[in-house]
């Protein structure tokens, strides 16, 4: 009987040989895990940016191109230099913004907000009894579909997939006697990789949308492009999708990670009497939750909602609510069932919950620093920019161009983690260019979604991805980047060309992609 565990450690007959794609994700992880802890690389990140900054600034490195004027609303020239982490402006930059950099980085607080609910959730036993239920209504092999659909569905609530769902994707997996790394795997390509997908609509289609509309209107002033733009093919998306993280979690991940041999914390008995009337309880004030969260939400005049909107909400607000959806239930099933005494109870399980994100924020720190280290010297522009010059100069036309499209957008996206940032950029560019080749916005705008989607679950710089590796390291004490972006790799090759395989069918087929949006002009 064999076994492979995850790290390159294996114990297995010699004459029994690896298939090439486990010798190269073994290589990956192997040459990945050599690499220094995380902290430590990413603070040689930052050195390498200082670096490279200095002589890209000294040999004049500069970019033109047509940039979003947000005051105006409109497309103007702008040239963007790269900016010297090595002069004196520079300088002081690195030791004034430090603080700023690191408490300010978006994750931080969504992370740790949002670990408040759930480590109440989970110390007060409410996740493990949870979790009980789910393995005994759910068919074992309906899992991995429904932890990997669950995630793409989560993008309508921002952020809120990742620290939610990730974490569970892996205590779920554990529980069905299933290797966590796998279900945390899934989530995660379900959550990031399938990011642009969904069968409702959610905050990034009005966001691009609107880039897409300015673009648009370099040729034609009048033309507009509505959120549900995408919508025929982002729905059958989801589905794709799903299929695909369910493929290459049972298929791929799952062999080569091979039994878990850490310990299960879900102890899988039977639901005791105090559990039930637990769950009972907290179900009821799950629904009272909700029923007052759609009270405040979904009226015209909900008091959540500014000028009608919920941008705000969805952003930030959103995961306070995710907190209080966990933390509430959390509190009264603890003390339902005998779990939680006083109030003294609930404050030491947020202490612990906090506690053991230290993993987390020490490379936050570091990772914080180089991501903005990235913004401040423009080098992401520059590499965005060349990039889409370089394609624009090739001389493709027709199915080529497309796809060297996607390609080139999924590329760009290991180095510029913001959808709408990158667009920004790269739309007045492709936007005008394939509309004269007969093309709607529409569809550049899908496939720029295809290829922004595919590559952030291998993306240092794309936000969570700290993230990722700290909920990975509960797991495996000695993972680091090389273990996550093995995990993750096969999932983003899988999306990126199986999704433009099914956008090459759409496009010869020539089926409408949103609600009388077509393909062509």
């Amino acid at each position: 009987m064999k076994k492979w565990y995850l790290g390159g450690s294996m114990e297995k007959e010699k004459s029994v040989k690896k298939g090439f794609v486990n010798k190269f994700l073994d290589f990956i992880e192997v040459g990945g895990n050599k690499l220094p802890h995380p902290v430590t690389l990413f603070f040689l990140f930052c050195v390498a940016i200082i670096l490279i900054s200095g002589i890209a600034a000294k040999m004049g490195a500069s970019v033109t191109y047509e940039a979003l004027n947000k005051a105006t609303g409109n497309f103007e020239e702008t040239t963007v230099k790269v900016k010297s982490l090595m002069t004196g402006d520079g300088i002081r930059y690195i030791f004034n913004s430090m603080i700023k950099n690191f408490t300010g980085f978006a994750p931080l607080g969504t992370v740790l907000i949002g670990v408040i609910g759930i480590g109440v959730c989970e110390g007060s036993g409410l996740m493990s009894a949870l979790i009980k239920k789910i393995v005994t209504s759910t068919p074992k092999r309906a899992i991995t579909a429904v932890v990997v659909f669950a995630g793409v569905m989560s993008n309508i609530a921002s952020d809120a997939g990742y620290v939610v769902l990730v974490p569970l994707g892996a205590v779920i997996f554990l529980s069905f006697g299933r290797h966590p790394l796998a279900g945390l795997a899934a989530a995660f390509a379900g959550v990031s990789g399938g990011f642009s997908a969904n069968l409702l609509l959610g905050t990034t289609d009005p966001l691009l949308g609107g880039i897409t509309t300015e673009a648009a209107r370099l040729l034609d002033h009048n033309y507009f492009v509505d959120a549900t733009a995408n919508y025929y093919f982002m729905f059958v998306s989801t589905f794709l999708i799903t299929a695909f993280g369910t493929f290459i979690t049972e298929k791929i991940i799952e062999p080569r990670l091979g039994k878990y041999e850490g310990e299960n914390e879900i102890d899988m008995t039977t639901i005791s009497e105090e559990e039930k009337k637990g769950l009972k309880a907290a179900f009821l004030v799950m629904i009272i939750f909700v029923a007052i969260m759609a009270f405040c939400t979904i009226p015209s005049n909900a008091v959540f909602r500014e000028n009608g909107t919920l941008k705000a909400w969805t952003s930030n607000g959103l995961i306070t609510s995710m907190m209080l959806f966990f933390l509430l239930p959390g509190i009264v099933y603890g003390y339902v069932a005998g779990t939680i005494k006083s109030d003294k109870d609930v404050a030491k399980l947020m202490a612990k919950a906090l506690a053991g994100m230290g993993g987390y924020m020490a490379i936050v720190f570091t990772a914080s620093q180089f991501i903005a280290y990235f913004g401040y010297t423009n080098l992401g522009t520059v590499i965005a920019v060349s990039g889409a010059s370089a394609l624009k100069s090739i001389g493709f036309t027709g199915l080529p161009l497309i796809v060297a499209f996607v390609f080139l957008t999924g590329f760009i996206n290991l180095f510029m983690g913001s959808a709408s940032a990158k667009w920004a950029i790269m739309a007045p560019v492709f936007v005008p260019m394939l509309m004269q080749l007969g093309y709607t916005p529409e569809f550049t705008q899908l496939a720029y979604r295809i290829g922004d989607s595919s590559t952030n679950i291998i993306s240092p710089l794309m936000s969570y991805f700290a993230m990722a590796v700290a909920f990975m390291q509960k797991y495996k004490k000695d993972g680091g980047m090389g273990t996550l972006i093995s995990l993750m790799l096969p999932y983003s090759m899988c999306f990126l060309i199986g999704w433009t395989m099914l956008m090459i069918v759409w496009f010869l087929i020539g089926l409408p992609i949103g609600p009388g949006i077509s393909i062509h002009l």
